[in-house]
């Protein structure tokens, strides 16, 4: 991964980089025979979150420079992803784009479009960074690798996923919260606030 642009320096905005290396890392790791394995997202095998992946990357990436069609009014809920054959390579580059595209400070100003919701870019800023960090737990869960995410994307999705009346239901990507003890760590505290059991393995799913 090569992102070469400064990183933001202005108040309200959140690096990308630090997530999106650690959901690059974990793709280096992915073999052919498990992408057909169980993840914690329930409808997802290996395959279908790579492939989500590989759109939201796309999507948010657009969202920030606010070039809106189909990749950003696309429902992600429309259907099952599918994954193409060149996401090897296609990923990682997205991952950088994604980075280099948050750090401008216009990506946060106005209004975006992000899976066919309108909405500030302040905001579509920390749902992208929320999604590789969860989706970076799910696939390295999946595929049985460590992950590490820093500090501070973590208490950007812990506050993105506080529970509200406007929370994800259980029939979205993420699904109805998890009751994790407080003083758990900070990534179970996320993975459970998104639906997910800290626990969770492919042999206890």
């Amino acid at each position: 991964m090569t992102v070469n642009e400064p990183k933001p320096d202005t108040p309200g905005m959140l690096d990308f980089e630090p997530a999106a290396r650690q959901v690059a890392r974990l793709l280096d790791g992915v073999t052919d025979d498990q992408l057909a394995a169980p993840t914690p997202c329930e409808k997802y095998a290996v395959h279908h979150l790579l492939a989500h992946l590989v759109g939201l990357t796309a999507a948010f990436r657009d969202a920030a420079k606010k070039e809106l069609g189909p990749t950003t009014d696309t429902d992600p809920g429309s259907a099952l992803p599918v994954l193409e054959d060149d996401w090897r390579a296609r990923l990682p580059k997205q991952l950088d784009e994604l980075v280099v595209a948050w750090r401008s400070p216009d990506a946060w100003q106005g209004m975006t479009r992000a899976g066919g919701v309108t909405l500030p870019g302040a905001v579509a800023g920390q749902v992208a960074l929320n999604e590789i960090v969860l989706h970076g737990w799910d696939l390295a869960r999946a595929t049985g690798r460590p992950y590490a995410p820093d500090a501070a994307s973590l208490r950007s999705s812990y506050e993105l996923l506080e529970p509200t009346g406007d929370s994800p239901d259980a029939d979205g990507i993420f699904g109805t919260p998890v009751e994790v003890p407080e003083d758990a760590p900070l990534l179970d505290r996320v993975v459970g606030r998104a639906g997910r059991s800290p626990s969770w393995t492919p042999s206890n799913k």
